[in-house]
C-alpha cells in the first residue's frame, strides 16, 4: 500500500488575505492555535498527524456558503470536520487548507412525531438527538459506537450495531441541504417516503466523505420505540461456532435487532477496561425488539441454536440498566483493545461479506492473526456480515506498519474474492484508496467524473475517496 504522506507537496501557505477575510466575517470563530490545528489534524486512525492551516466554526448555512466561496476564490482546500471519530483519515488535511468544524451547527430544527422524521444540523450528535426525542415514543437507531455527529455519519455512510434491523445511514437519510464547491446551495430528497423524481442525489452525497459537497442540514428517518427489548450474551468454544450461530439465526429469518461478535482477546480487554467478569471466550451480544411475546420467542430460538453449537453462559438482560451495562461493554471494545498494548496506536480495518461466507472469511482472517507479531482483536456487526480487526502497532516502527498493512491487504482481498467489500462502514478516506479499483473497476472513472463535474478544482476534502 502507498500511504499518503501527512504533508503533501501540493500544500501551500494560507493566503493572508483569506485569513483576514474570514476573521472579518467570523471573528473569534477562526482559529490558528496550534492546539486547535492539531486536534483537527487527526482522527482515530493510525495515520500521521496532518493539521489544517486554520479552523473555522460556522453557525449557519449562509456562513458555510461564504467560507466555500472564499476557499474557492483563494484556491484553498476545505475539509468538513464533525467529531473526529473517523477511522480512515477522512478529516486529515493532507493538502493543508481550512478545517470546517460543525460543532456550532448543532440545532434540531424539527421533529415530526406523526411522520417519524427529524431535520437537524450536521453538528448534532446521535446521542443529542435521542436525548431530545426522549419521551416522544420514537428514536433514531443508527449507532456506530462513538457519539459521532450526524453530518459525519451521513458523509461516511455510517452504520453500527443496529444495522441488521434498521439499516445504515443510506436507508435513513431522507434529504439533505448541501453547499456545492461553487457556493450553490441545493436540497436533495425530502420528507416523502418515496419519490421517482429525477436522480437520487441524496444517495450520491451520503457516503461521499465531504468530497462532493458540504452537508449543512439532514432530514432523518425515525422509528417507534419497540414495546419490549431484551438483550443476551452467550460464550462459545470457538469463533466459528459463534459465527455459525449467527448464520443460522439470519437464515431462519429471526428479526434480530443487534448481533455482535467479540473474540476472546477482545473480551479479555473489555473485562479489564470495564471491570467485568465475562468468560474470556468468543462471545455474541444480541438484542431483540418487538412485543413481549415476540422478543421472548426470538431469544428462545437463538438460545436453542447456540446450545446446539456449544454455546455457554446464555445470560438474559431485560431491565434497561442491565442492557446498558452489556452494550456499554460492547461499545468499550475499541478503547479497551487499545489498552492491550499501552502507548501504541490502533490500525483498524473492516470488511463485509455475504453472510454465507462470513465463517470462512473470519476463519481465514484468524489464521493471519495467529501468525502476527502484535495483538490483534476481532469484533464486529456479524449480523450483517461486517467485522473489524484492531491491529495494535507502534506508529514509529516501520516493521509494525508494514505488517499491519500486509494483514489489512490480505483481509480485504479475501473479502473481495468472496463477493464482499473493502469497507463495510469505515469508508475509504485515505486508508482504503488502494482497494477501490479492485472493488469497483470501471466504475471508479465514473466516480472521478462526478467529482470533476461537482468539484473541478479538487478543493473539497482532496485526496479522499478519489486520488
Amino acid at each position: 500500500m502507498n500511504r499518503p504522506e501527512p504533508r503533501s507537496e501540493l500544500r501551500k501557505p494560507l493566503p493572508a488575505n483569506l485569513l483576514a477575510a474570514l476573521q472579518a466575517r467570523l471573528g473569534e470563530r477562526v482559529s490558528t492555535s496550534s492546539a486547535v490545528l492539531e486536534h483537527h489534524g487527526k482522527d482515530e486512525s493510525a495515520h500521521p498527524l496532518a493539521p489544517p492551516d486554520a479552523v473555522v466554526f460556522p453557525e449557519t448555512t449562509e456562513e458555510v456558503v461564504e467560507i466555500v466561496r472564499l476557499g474557492g476564490q483563494y484556491n484553498v482546500p476545505l475539509i468538513p470536520f464533525g467529531a473526529g471519530s473517523s477511522i480512515e483519515g477522512h478529516v486529515l488535511a493532507i493538502h493543508g487548507g481550512l478545517s470546517v468544524d460543525f460543532t456550532r451547527m448543532n440545532r434540531i430544527h424539527a421533529v415530526n412525531v406523526d411522520d417519524l422524521d427529524a431535520t437537524v444540523e450536521p453538528g448534532v450528535t446521535r446521542k443529542q438527538l435521542n436525548n431530545h426525542l426522549d419521551g416522544t415514543g420514537i428514536f433514531f437507531p443508527i449507532d456506530p459506537g462513538a457519539d459521532a455527529t450526524l453530518g459525519g455519519m451521513a458523509a461516511t455512510r455510517a452504520s453500527g450495531t443496529n444495522a441488521v434491523r434498521y439499516g445504515t445511514m443510506k436507508e435513513n437519510v431522507l434529504g439533505l441541504t448541501v453547499v456545492l464547491a461553487d457556493g450553490r446551495v441545493i436540497r436533495t430528497g425530502g420528507r416523502a417516503r418515496k419519490s421517482s423524481a429525477g436522480y437520487d442525489l441524496t444517495r450520491l452525497f451520503v457516503g461521499s466523505e465531504g468530497t462532493l459537497g458540504v452537508i449543512t442540514e439532514i432530514t432523518l428517518r425515525l422509528y417507534p420505540q419497540p414495546e419490549a427489548v431484551s438483550a443476551a450474551v452467550c460464550a462459545f468454544p470457538s469463533v466459528d461456532a459463534a459465527v455459525r450461530t449467527v448464520i443460522q439465526t439470519i437464515q431462519l429469518g429471526v428479526p434480530i435487532a443487534r448481533c455482535e461478535l467479540l473474540d476472546a482477546l477482545t473480551i479479555k480487554a473489555v473485562n479489564r477496561y470495564s471491570r467485568l467478569n465475562l468468560r474470556e471466550a468468543p462471545m455474541l451480544f444480541c438484542e431483540f425488539h418487538g412485543t413481549a411475546a415476540s422478543v421472548a420467542e426470538q431469544a428462545q430460538t437463538v438460545q436453542e441454536i447456540a446450545k446446539e453449537l456449544g454455546g455457554l453462559d446464555f445470560e438474559w438482560a431485560i431491565q434497561q440498566e442491565d442492557r446498558t451495562r452489556l452494550w456499554q461493554a460492547r461499545h468499550d471494545a475499541y478503547p479497551a483493545c487499545r489498552q492491550l498494548r499501552p502507548g501504541n496506536r490502533a490500525f483498524s480495518t473492516d470488511v463485509c461479506v455475504p453472510i454465507s461466507r462470513l465463517a470462512e472469511c473470519i476463519a481465514e482472517s484468524n489464521a493471519d492473526i495467529a501468525k502476527a507479531s502484535m495483538p490483534i482483536a476481532l469484533f464486529g456487526h456479524v449480523g450483517d456480515g461486517n467485522f473489524h480487526l484492531v491491529v495494535l502497532i507502534d506508529p514509529g516502527n516501520p516493521a509494525d506498519i508494514a505488517e499491519a498493512e500486509a494483514i489489512n491487504k490480505r483481509v480485504v482481498i479475501r473479502a473481495l474474492k468472496m463477493g464482499g467489500t473493502c469497507t463495510g462502514e469505515h469508508g475509504i478516506g485515505i486508508g482504503k484508496l488502494d482497494f477501490l479499483d479492485a472493488e469497483h473497476g470501471a466504475a471508479v472513472p465514473v466516480m472521478a467524473a462526478i467529482k470533476q463535474a461537482l468539484d473541478p478544482r479538487n478543493l473539497l476534502n482532496p485526496g479522499k475517496v478519489i486520488r
